[in-house]
């Protein structure tokens, strides 16, 4: 047996601290989170596919994640997606990602989802299989196209104990999460907001854009509606809500094509008024969507997100009614049935 020098014995112990550094740092470092796609018909797709793959660099939150897999899906009966499947889908996969030809064939490659699918009449069939696939999921907007579907969303969620969430891009917004512990607002007492509403084929007038300005008005007032009063004419409509608490939450839909139209919302506190106009930004949403594929933690309550909708269904009860206040709990409870 040879002797070991003390410059070899030297050499073999830096190698051996440098490998160890190697792993050390390896473990550190977080886990890659595959990404996975279901629908490349609504612009949603390429844009928060360029933030995963694109602009993860510069962005420390969105190390790690990467969106690897999509299933075009689609509906040709629905205008928006027939006419925009084949744009998207080329753009999601010049960006790296794999277009998959079924559901089945994405879950094995993915370990979470962005259920993207333009179309909401999908989105309860779709979210059955991924519930069943265990795989934590953010339902784009509008969570479905009726509240039926929204509280079956909510209970197979709850029965796969599979975390999920939806959310418009309003909500995270800068400039509006900031309204809530706000010394010039002080406590919120009302809030008023407003979005563009722009009907689509199968789905509620007000849920398929109205649920921007609406999610606003719950991310600043929360949950504790009774009920609803709604009046449509040809250029806009506008819910009132009435809270348990003596709050009450108004929201006006502006009618594509009549006027100026926008985000915003005003919110009436005990120390003053704050209006803030700022328009929709991706970012921060896909930023709330990254840390919710780490910490598997939805940042809305279920109870949140499902009554967003029992509003928007209760206001257009409300509209066929012809403005006669409607309750909440009576929409649910048809809802159900």
């Amino acid at each position: 047996m040879m002797p070991v020098t003390r410059r070899a014995f030297l050499g073999s112990a830096a190698a051996a601290v440098a490998a160890a550094s190697v792993v050390a740092q390896a473990a550190d470092e977080p886990t890659p989170i595959r990404i996975g796609m279901i629908g490349l018909d609504t612009s949603h797709a390429p844009a928060f596919a360029k933030l995963f793959n694109a602009a993860a660099g510069a962005r420390p939150e969105l190390q790690n994640l990467r969106l690897t897999a999509a299933f075009p899906a689609g509906n040709p009966a629905f205008p928006l997606s027939r006419d925009r499947l084949a744009g998207f889908t080329r753009e999601v996969r010049d960006l790296g990602v794999e277009i998959v030809p079924s559901l089945e064939a994405l879950f094995p490659l993915v370990d979470v989802v962005l259920l993207e699918s333009v179309d909401g009449t999908q989105h309860w069939e779709q979210a059955q299989a991924v519930f069943a696939a265990g795989k934590p999921v953010f339902i784009d907007k509008p969570l479905a196209a009726s509240l039926a579907d929204v509280l079956k969303i909510a209970d197979l969620g709850q029965q796969h104990a599979v975390p999920w969430f939806t959310a418009s891009s309003s909500r995270f917004t800068a400039g509006y999460p900031e309204l809530r512990h706000n010394d010039r607002v002080g406590e919120i007492l009302g809030c008023d907001t407003y979005s563009l509403s722009r009907a689509a084929i199968g789905h509620p007038d007000l849920f398929w854009y109205g649920v921007h300005g609406v999610d606003l008005l719950y991310s600043l007032l929360g949950t504790g509606c009774q009920s609803v009063t709604a009046v449509q004419t040809q250029f806009s409509e506008q819910v009132s809500g009435t809270w348990s608490n003596g709050r009450v939450g108004t929201y006006r839909a502006i009618r594509e094509h009549t006027g100026k139209t926008g985000l915003g919302a005003t919110v009436f506190g005990t120390a003053g008024i704050v209006h803030v106009n700022n328009y929709y930004d991706y970012v921060p949403l896909v930023l709330a969507i990254a840390k919710f594929f780490r910490t598997r933690e939805a940042p809305i309550p279920v109870e949140e997100m499902v009554e967003v909708f029992a509003y928007l269904a209760a206001a257009e009860e409300s509209k066929r009614r012809r403005g006669v206040p409607v309750k909440l709990a009576e929409v649910i409870a048809t809802a159900r049935t």
